[in-house]
């Protein structure tokens, strides 16, 4: 498909939505599931790209791993050959190798990795050539980057001969996600020690525990339906495989979306999403959540509600330039992104006077979440969204699920 619009529903939305299961568990989890030497039995792993090229690389004995646009992929992948001293080349599509590894690579080296870059300092493609322990267990890293490489190092830990002891310097970026793989490594039986007052980490040497584990569906997924009910006039979602107290820092949607109209009562097979009254305007820092920014984004331009944004600064180096993306796309809004502090606070703003005459077009960007989170503006007036394909990454059967509650159509 090139595009397809999607058209404002005819009658009261009505659903229960089976989501698909959340890619940031999955990858943690297959990654665990490779250094139990694949004992572990995992359920409900995810059908997201992401996660199928993760589970195909590590059954692979091919020596270039091209891990396409994935960057959990990639970053995680990257120190497992590395640690269990496989000889492998790492790339992916031109915007992957434009994505930089750096912080990553060094620290890998400092524990006795043998990495070379084939073209560019500190970004893809890169030759894994061997491991041999270095002895030294101290990583020092900054926070601020990327969570990935933090959970990258931290997953692998267990396998290193004196584990490994992390220290992050400045803000600590995305700190669930980091929460996350601790507390599935915790299950599967390493026993960690974060202190976040010092930003330190601890992982000992020990072996992960073969174990049964479950995969909660995606919060991610779940934060385009907590817009559609936002946005639509009258609606009632069910979304299934959702836990109250999940790993996943995107289920902060719960408390960003009651200022936005939507209350959320959990269910014994996950959660109900009903109407309210939502607030004029909201202010909320991302930096543990940074893959809700474009959908809040698009919700409060779409509802005239404004928008203070801070904590988006590692939306620059995503599948793409998610700042610039959304500035261009939600001009077609009659709405707008405005930096008031540099690379610090954003605002959205709104034009309640703007009439679109005929269906904005948005482009995508080769980025899964610019498809998904403007989609629901289609529950007001008509939208195109371009690359519609682009959703495999994360949400395979998005657009099916959207059909249960609307009509779109191919152009």
């Amino acid at each position: 498909m090139k595009s397809i619009l999607v058209n404002p529903p005819k009658q009261p939305i009505k659903a229960v939505i089976q989501l698909a299961a959340s890619k940031s568990e999955c990858n943690r989890a297959l990654i665990i599931n490779a250094l139990t030497g694949f004992k572990s039995e995992l359920s409900n792993i995810s059908e997201a790209r992401d996660s199928q090229t993760m589970q195909r690389l590590l059954g692979s004995g091919d020596h270039i791993a091209d891990v396409i646009d994935a960057g959990t992929t990639m970053r995680f992948l990257t120190a497992y050959f590395a640690v269990t001293n496989q000889s492998k080349t790492m790339t992916g599509t031109p915007r992957m190798c434009e994505r930089p590894i750096g912080i990553l690579v060094d620290a890998l080296r400092v524990l006795g990795a043998d990495i070379t870059y084939e073209k560019e300092q500190g970004y893809p493609p890169l030759k894994l050539n061997g491991f041999n322990y270095s002895g030294t267990n101290e990583i020092t890293m900054r926070g601020d980057v990327s969570s990935q490489y933090i959970s990258a190092l931290l997953l692998i830990a267990p396998e290193l001969p004196g584990g490994i002891n992390i220290k992050l310097e400045g803000e600590v970026g995305s700190k669930p996600y980091i929460e996350m793989t601790l507390n599935q490594m915790a299950y599967f039986g390493i026993d960690y020690k974060a202190d976040w007052e010092t930003n330190t980490i601890h992982v000992p040497p020990l072996k992960y525990q073969p174990k049964p584990y479950a995969i909660e569906s995606d919060w991610s997924g779940a934060s385009y339906w907590y817009s559609i009910v936002a946005l639509a006039e009258e609606a009632e979602v069910e979304l299934l495989g959702l836990k109250k107290d999940s790993l996943q820092g995107d289920s902060a949607i719960v408390d960003i979306m009651r200022h936005l109209g939507v209350e959320s009562v959990f269910t014994d097979g996950g959660v109900l999403l009903t109407k309210i009254p939502a607030a004029p305007s909201i202010g909320w820092d991302f930096t543990d959540c940074p893959d809700l920014a474009q959908t809040v984004a698009v919700c409060c331009a779409v509802k005239n509600i404004r928008l203070s944004m801070t904590g988006v600064e590692s939306l620059k180096i995503k599948e793409t330039d998610r700042i610039f993306a959304l500035q261009e796309e939600l001009k077609k809004l009659g709405a707008g992104l405005k930096e008031i502090e540099k690379d610090h606070l954003y605002e959205v703003s709104v034009n309640k006077d703007a009439v679109l005459t005929t269906p904005p077009s948005i482009h995508t960007y080769d980025d899964h979440r610019m498809a998904m989170a403007f989609a629901p503006a289609g529950m007001v007036s008509p939208i195109i969204i371009e690359e519609p394909g682009v959703v495999v990454k994360s949400y395979p059967g998005y657009w099916k699920d959207l059909a249960k509650v609307t009509s779109w159509e191919e152009m």
